[in-house]
């Protein structure tokens, strides 16, 4: 054991488990991972319960009773996945009072077929954080065009949230301005600040993956020299972001309001590609007050050969820029690149979410009592 993820904790990164099952809750697994390995929040996605649900383990009783109600397909899964996200909170309650709530977190996703609509949206979030009843719940919202407003009107009601499905730089910034409009409204509905948390989940691993595929296409040896580095320079820029904002004179105010400072949140971070060093998203993207969400196979790698050397983030900024701007050069669009993914993102959880409905109604009509 390297202990890299208790240096990686001590730099200022919450480590944060990618993942999310009833068998995880029920084993002791999760307890044991944050007992042992420096886990201190759970981030969950459709895809995520899509994988828990169907595999069907220790979900039978539940599924039953539901069945036996005769509930709607939708509702089973709400239920589902909201005592999944309760029990969850539950573990990982003394380190949401440890940290002042600043983790200790799980997060839940609002349906991710309302993703364009703003209203619902809303609606939604509302009604996901009455239902888990949790204090250390964090409702994910997509960083849409719909979704801004959203994140503005849940913050404002004091429900805190994860921004998810981060991509580009310039929605990062609309969505730090989201979180401090809420914040704004808050402090003018007389809500106290100090209890309202956010984190912006900035997709990384996503990144090279659609640039790389771009880049493989040129085949050049120029081209090639850009491989892997799009998405550690992005993710860097969008820390001097982060740190630009939150040194604003507009967070001032908020802060001497008692407000907490939206973390950045390191997510998609499995390396995809083989050629490169599996915890490259974890080893190159250390500096305070971020979190790093991390699939269980990222974890376990960092915890035996991560190499967790201090701040990797400080004075990159150049470097990262030069870095995206090389992109560019070979004729590969920033925008569209960004745009693709976003749109993609969007639909490959409202994809997992159908799947995950048309299970369970499977699960549901074979569980169903016969007449009589």
């Amino acid at each position: 054991m390297t202990d890299a993820l208790k240096r990686l904790s001590e730099e200022g990164v919450a480590i944060w488990l990618d993942d999310l099952s009833r068998k995880r809750i029920t084993s002791g697994n999760l307890a044991e991972l944050i007992d042992q390995q420096h886990v201190v929040g759970v981030t969950t996605n459709p895809s995520i319960f899509q994988k828990a649900i169907s595999s069907g383990d220790g979900y039978e009783q539940q599924l039953a009773d539901l069945a036996a109600r005769k509930v709607t397909v939708d509702e089973a899964i709400r239920m589902i996945t909201t005592a999944d996200v309760r029990d969850a909170a539950d573990i990982l309650r003394p380190v949401y009072d440890a940290t002042q709530g600043q983790d200790g977190r799980v997060s839940i996703e609002v349906d991710p077929r309302l993703a364009h609509n703003t209203t619902a949206t809303i609606a939604e979030a509302k009604q996901l954080a009455w239902l888990v009843d949790r204090p250390n719940t964090l409702i994910k919202i997509p960083a849409t065009k719909a979704g801004l407003p959203a994140i503005t009107e849940v913050i404002g009601r004091g429900i805190s949230v994860n921004v998810t499905l981060i991509f580009s730089l310039a929605r990062y910034r609309e969505v730090m301005d989201a979180y401090l409009a809420g914040l704004e409204k808050a402090k003018v509905a007389g809500l106290d600040l100090s209890k309202i948390h956010s984190v912006a989940s900035f997709f990384v691993s996503r990144v090279d993956t659609e640039i790389d595929k771009r880049i493989d296409a040129l085949g050049t040896d120029e081209a090639k020299a850009a491989r892997g580095k799009a998405g550690l320079a992005n993710a860097r820029l969008a820390y001097q972001a982060y740190e630009e904002v939150f040194s604003s004179d507009r967070w001032a105010a908020l802060d001497k309001a008692q407000a907490n400072k939206q973390r950045p949140l390191w997510a998609s971070t499995g390396v995809k590609d083989k050629a490169y060093k599996d915890t490259l998203y974890v080893d190159d993207l250390v500096a305070p007050n971020t979190v790093n969400t991390m699939p269980e196979a990222t974890l376990e790698a960092t915890d035996d050969h991560g190499q967790i050397t201090g701040n990797t983030i400080a004075g990159t900024y150049e470097q990262s820029r030069a870095e995206l701007d090389a992109v560019e050069k070979l004729g590969i669009s920033y925008d569209d690149v960004v745009q693709l993914l976003e749109d993609e993102g969007v639909e490959k959880f409202a994809a997992s979410w159908n799947d995950l409905l048309k299970s369970t109604e499977v699960e549901l009509q074979r569980l169903a009592p016969s007449e009589g």
